[in-house]
């Protein structure tokens, strides 16, 4: 028996469960699935505000409420429902108001709500005002809302939800929650948002060697040297949370930074994996494994390495390069493109979204793409090449795997 335990001990951990969720009648616009059900989770896509037919509602309170039909129709074909959801991000454009939005999420999210981060970006595809991705758990018992005794009774979000042994953290501005100040200094309001994660973690018996991955949401008014240098204070060197960066055209309440992300509570089930040529870093690992799950840093087409950095001048072959750059941290842990479940593409110019999806698509199985959402998060950059021959970044993507 004891060599049949040591054995078992030995072999590769089962590969989870996947399974595409399409609803009837969805229809998508690229190389993605509306939804992927893997083990104990259910990835659902950025979705929109355009219904069944293709149109849309008169004002942003029904393009709101559509998007969550929408967002409902892939819980509910999973078998789940709304109930279910543990983490959305929102994103809104100028024309959707931060308070409309918030009167519609109180009417889906009545008792139980989840965890969720809500920025302002420049441009969604099909031009439509707001869209949102979700992440839900299978089974209902292991939801669990985390919330500090500081936290005002009267928002209507989690600051946090543990399910299956990660947290997911809302996202928490620069900002003041019960004066609404933000501080002067752009150091502060960093200081300030990460503050606010510390007291979740604390409340949830965590610190900042659990997060596994990060999203820093930033405008053009917070410097991003000031973000990295305060960043790089609360974690260890070369063992830093997975993470993605984006600059974006604004955030709630006029606050400057953002952070959200993901937390694993057993320690011995995080791991940072990076690859060869790839050196340490002070403010994000590749790839961090979060037992089973695989988070990835969002990359861009630079070439790694010495004398580095971007020079295609086009979207696809900046495309290329990124999946390239995603694949070596994938293959680093044993795992390949079949084993993603999730992805974020941030494209510079929406128009070259076709472009995009032509290339993205050639790394995925036709049957079973990840789930995935793609924004364009600021306005176009300006399309010139630098002396040193350097061009500007057309995209960033990041991913989400499943052992």
């Amino acid at each position: 028996m004891k060599h049949v335990a040591l054995l078992l001990l030995l072999l590769p951990p089962l590969a989870a469960e996947k399974k595409v969720i399409f609803p009837p009648g969805a229809k998508t616009i690229g190389p993605y699935s509306p939804g992927i059900l893997a083990g104990d989770f259910l990835y659902v896509s950025g979705q929109g505000a355009r219904n069944a037919s293709g149109g849309m509602g008169n004002t942003p309170e029904e393009s709101v409420r559509q998007c969550f039909e929408n967002v409902k129709s892939v819980v509910t074909a999973a078998g789940l429902t709304m109930e279910h959801l543990v983490y959305l991000q929102i994103y809104l454009t100028p024309s959707v108001d931060y308070e409309v939005f918030n009167k519609v999420w109180g009417e889906y999210f009545t008792k139980n709500p989840p965890a969720r981060a809500t920025l302002g970006v420049y441009r969604i595809p099909t031009d439509t005002p707001v869209e949102m991705n979700a992440v839900a758990v299978r089974d209902l018992r292991m939801k669990k809302p985390i919330v500090p005794a500081s936290y005002p009774k009267s928002m209507n979000l989690s600051p946090a939800v543990e399910a299956g042994g990660r947290i997911y953290i809302s996202g928490f501005l620069g900002r003041d929650v019960v004066t609404g100040k933000i501080p002067d200094s752009p150091a502060a309001q960093v200081n300030l948002s990460f503050n606010r994660i510390k007291e979740v973690l604390d409340t949830a018996g965590l610190d900042f060697r659990h997060l596994v991955f990060v999203n820093p949401y930033l405008t053009r008014n917070m410097p991003a040297r000031v973000m990295n240098e305060e960043y790089a204070k609360r974690f260890e060197f070369g063992n830093t949370p997975a993470r993605a960066t984006i600059e974006v055209a604004f955030l709630p309440h006029g606050a400057n930074i953002e952070f959200t992300g993901v937390a694993v509570r057993d320690l011995s089930q995080r791991r940072a994996v990076r690859p060869k040529n790839m050196k340490p870093s002070p403010t994000a690992s590749p790839c961090v494994f979060a037992g089973d799950t695989f988070y990835c840093s969002a990359k861009s087409g630079f070439i790694p390495g010495p004398h580095g950095g971007i020079y295609a001048d086009n979207v696809e072959d900046q495309v290329r390069q990124t999946m390239r750059n995603l694949l070596d941290g994938l293959e680093e842990a044993g795992l390949d493109f079949s084993h993603v479940v999730a992805g974020n593409v941030y494209l510079d110019n929406l128009e070259e979204f076709t472009k995009m999806n032509a290339v993205y698509g050639l790394y995925f199985p036709p049957n079973a793409p990840p789930a995935r959402t793609t924004i364009s998060p600021k306005a176009p950059v300006e399309r010139k090449r630098a002396a040193n021959g350097q061009y500007p970044q057309l995209e960033e993507i990041s991913i989400v795997a499943v052992r």
